[in-house]
């Protein structure tokens, strides 16, 4: 190969940072085999690897080797990667290749790396391994890994809980979980602050499945602490074995509409019917009544009594917060109570997040909202979401008005209403 061919592939090789997925060696690997393909011969093993004991190849050499297109070359470089830790992910990558003396050679190669490679080393493999396992051929590698793990030292799966790529760390998970590596306590803390939703579940379920009686009821409250709405409905659900059924009633008016249904389910598990409660909690109406819980009017219409419960809903469209305006409106969508006189005035609301339900509520009536109307709000809304509100409803029916509000928003002052409308008319 030409000295600057190889040059340059030594150099892509080496600008690989320590750490990298998958992604960086199967495009290597992929490079290196047109490289040498097209128009170029492949040296003869012999020019690779020459047996005389004062020359071995360099890591460069043995990378471009292991990825060549010559099976018996790639055979021959494997000879050389044990001991390389920064060969070992192209090692894993060829566990899968097509041909089958370089796949059991780079198998051997690997079973005989594993023992001694630090926990960081071998979280690395694995983010290599875990994506390539979807090749044909590919499950090898992961199966190897993912073995050892299962039957290595605990120390290496805790090591791996806090591992930078989400496959490996999700797999630390699952075997530490499987392990019974982690406590209780420990599985409590993870799932309650974990970003990661598969982590959070499997944690959490770990936790619920620990919870016996109210002696382990402690280990529900972080749970249901958590910011994470998955987290705290199997918080929730794990009250009722715990003996702490009652507990579940502030959940009935959680932000997160899972959570709202456990605690209902919990509840009804306890003799306790939830839409009473509903009802009594949004009962206090508009106005000052400051004692409304934010998201009441929405868990009101997921069980409530359309003939019973809308004019509740419609009071509340009225109340002080505007989470509670909002919910309200949410709710009336839910219970398909929607009058479009009514919720119009609610397009002007000053609430971002109220116009955001009244528009969601509208937007199957927009053709019954007078253009001009919503052309004002575009011209001359007071604020930008209720501009940005308008323009989806016009949006929605199209037509000159539309054209003529896209126009105006086109240089609105706001950078995210700019944008919306030049995408809303192609521009």
């Amino acid at each position: 190969m030409p000295t600057s061919a190889f040059d340059a592939l030594a150099d892509r090789f080496a600008r690989i940072p320590e750490g990298a997925g998958a992604g960086a060696w199967t495009d290597f690997d992929e490079d290196v085999r047109a490289e040498l393909r097209w128009g170029r011969s492949v040296p003869p093993v012999h020019t690779w690897f020459p047996g005389t004991p004062d020359r071995r190849p360099t890591a460069a050499e043995t990378a471009v080797a292991l990825c060549g297109p010559d099976g018996r070359t790639r055979e021959a470089a494997l000879s050389f990667a044990g001991g390389s830790p920064g060969l070992l992910p192209l090692v894993v990558v060829r566990c899968a290749d097509w041909a089958g003396p370089v796949r059991e050679r780079a198998r051997s190669v690997l079973r005989a790396e594993l023992p001694g490679l630090p926990h960081g080393a071998f979280g690395d493999l694995l983010a290599v391994a875990l994506p390539i396992a979807g090749r044909l051929r590919g499950d090898a590698a992961r199966t190897l890994l993912t073995g050892t793990l299962r039957e290595g030292p605990g120390s290496r799966v805790a090591a791996l809980l806090g591992h930078g790529d989400r496959g490996v760390r999700r797999l630390a998970h699952r075997i530490g979980v499987e392990r019974g590596l982690l406590s209780p306590v420990r599985l409590a803390e993870i799932a309650a602050t974990d970003p990661d939703a598969v982590v959070q579940d499997l944690c959490a379920n770990a936790v619920l499945a620990t919870v016996r009686d109210a002696a382990d009821g402690a280990l529900l409250d972080p749970l249901l602490r958590s910011r994470q709405g998955r987290v705290r409905a199997a918080g929730v659900t794990g009250l009722r074995r715990a003996g702490r059924a009652a507990e579940a009633e502030p959940f009935l008016y959680d932000r997160s509409a899972l959570v709202r249904a456990c605690a209902r389910w919990v509840l009804r598990q306890a003799g306790t019917e939830p839409l009473p409660l509903y009802r009594a909690a949004c009962a206090a109406g508009a106005g000052t009544a400051a004692g409304v819980p934010d998201d009441a009017p929405l868990g009101l219409a997921e069980c409530g009594d359309r003939a019973v419960d809308v004019p509740a809903l419609w009071t509340l469209t009225g109340h002080e917060r505007p989470r509670v305006r909002a919910s309200a409106v949410a709710g009336l969508r839910r219970l398909d109570a929607v009058r479009v006189d009514p919720l119009v005035p609610q397009l002007d609301d000053g609430s971002a997040r109220v116009v955001r339900e009244a528009v969601t509520a509208l937007l199957p009536w927009a053709d019954r909202i007078p253009a001009d109307a919503l052309l004002r709000r575009v011209t001359a809304g007071p604020a930008p979401h209720v501009r940005k509100g308008a323009l989806r409803l016009l949006a929605e029916t199209g037509g000159a008005a539309f054209r003529e509000a896209a126009r105006v928003l086109a240089d609105d002052p706001d950078p995210k209403l700019r944008a919306l409308a030049r995408r809303a008319t192609g521009a």
